[in-house]
Parts: structure tokens; sequence; C-alpha cells
């Protein structure tokens, strides 16, 4: 092997072992935050004086700093790294937040960002002992699929909260094109005041569905993120009747970030 293919091949690995151990370190300090944020900081929280809607705000800007200091840790230590585009728009009342989902970490990210914001989350978290306590008190939405959680969604955007969405209900496959389900858009015309999708963009891909945590890629991970601008949904709610409104935005958003995530990939280095 000459010098010059063993030096391509040293840089790919990119502190392999290192990164294997850090990730290890950040998802036991995720599981062991999640214990701390039920046994002790929410109990903490729950004793402060204050309505329900404060209690609410108090425990969703907790998580989302502790989400942001997490990603940062990650960042410090080499696991990842990242650059995000538009995040000044994020966060105003009415706001749905509808993004792509290549990863685990999407939500952990886009929780950090915006500090008030609900979220629609997997029902399976609902179950889990780490997560199961901090979802009660931030009041996120359980992705269930019934019609009592689109109305939820809906409830919050008109009460003037931001919502932070995955539209395709999982992680994308490798390789695939995201394929959104029509519940999103069916929350956005009948609650957002403004919708503005987030493209992410994973290199190399990581995390993905059914992934296990310590198969991470030969090299550093670098996540992406471009705010897109902001669609009025009640231009697609004037189209016609709420399903043919609801199915025109869906496959408007399914081309969107068909074009954006091909596009990202042909000016990626």
């Amino acid at each position: 092997m000459d010098l010059a293919t063993q030096s391509v091949t040293e840089k790919n690995r990119d502190a392999y072992y290192w990164r294997l151990l850090a990730t290890a370190a950040s998802f036991a300090l995720f599981g062991l935050g999640g214990l701390c944020l039920r046994l002790v900081v929410f109990p903490v929280l729950g004793c402060l004086p204050g309505d329900a809607p404060t209690h609410r705000r108090r425990a969703r800007a907790t998580v989302s700093r502790l989400f942001w200091l997490f990603v940062r840790f990650m960042a410090r230590t080499g696991v990842l790294t990242y650059d995000i585009q538009g995040a000044e728009r994020l966060g105003r009342p009415g706001q749905m937040i509808m993004a792509n989902h290549p990863s685990l970490i999407d939500v952990v990210f886009l929780i950090g960002l915006v500090p008030h914001a609900n979220c629609v989350v997997k029902q399976s978290l609902w179950q889990n002992p780490f997560t199961r306590s901090p979802l009660r008190c931030t009041e996120y939405i359980s992705n269930d699929g019934s019609m009592d959680m689109l109305d939820a969604a809906a409830d919050a955007l008109r009460s003037g909260q931001t919502l932070i969405i995955f539209p395709e209900g999982t992680r994308t496959q490798p390789g695939q094109p995201p394929v959104l389900h029509r519940g999103g858009a069916a929350i956005a015309l009948r609650g957002a005041s403004i919708l503005t999708p987030v493209v992410i963009k994973v290199s190399p891909t990581t995390l993905t569905k059914a992934e296990p945590w310590y198969r991470i890629p030969k090299r550093r991970v670098h996540f992406s993120f471009h705010v897109g601008a902001d669609i009025d949904p009640q231009a697609f709610a004037a189209m016609g009747p709420a399903p043919q409104a609801s199915r025109k935005l869906n496959d408007y958003l399914h081309h969107y970030f068909i074009k954006e995530l091909a596009q990202d990939e042909r000016t990626a280095p």
C-alpha cells in the first residue's frame, strides 16, 4: 500500500474507535439523563408555583436545553458535526415544522433548536421508562394514528404553539425517498398558520431504522439542516374539500422533499 492510499484509509476511519467509545458514552448519558429527569428534575419543577401552561413551558424549555447540551456533547467528543441554515425562522406561534426523518436523533436536534415547541412523537416512547415521564410533563403528542391525535395537534397549533412533526412516521430507509403520510398535511390544514419544511441530510447515514447504535460509519457523521421557505396551508385549503386539499398539500410536500434531497446529493462534496 503506498503512502497516499494509506493516508486516505486512515482519514476515512476518522478516529473510529474513539468515536465508538464516545457514541457509547452518548447513549449512556441520554439514558441516565432521562432517568434523572424522571426522578429528580421534573419532581422539583412540579413543586414550583405556576399554572398548568407554566409548568408545561418550563418542562419543554428544560428538555430543549438538555437536548441541545447533548448535541453539543456529541459534537465536542467528535461523534458528529453539523450545520444549520435558517434556525432563526423556527419557533413562531402557530408554526408547523415538518421534517424528513433520516436518523434517530433528528428530533433531538429540532427540539433542542426550538425551546418551547410541541412535538408529535412515536407511541412506543410512552412505554419507555426513560422517556415516559418527560413526555407526560411536556405534554408532547403521541403518534397513535387516531383522530384524537389529529385533533390534539391541530388544537395545539390553533392555541399558538409551535409543532414539530415527522410526517413519515418512522425513519427513512437509506437510499429510498421519503414517504409522507397524509396526516401531517391534514393537521396543517386544520390548525397551522405557517408550515415550514426542514430538510435534514445525514452523511454518511447512521442510526437508521433497525440499525444498532454501535454500527457507526468509518468516518465522522455530518448533519445538515436547511429551513425552507414558509408555505401557506390556506392556499391549499382553498383548492377544494378537505380530503382533496390534504392530498394536494401532501403531494406538494412529497415532491418538495424529494427535490431538495436530490439537490443536496448533487451539491455534496
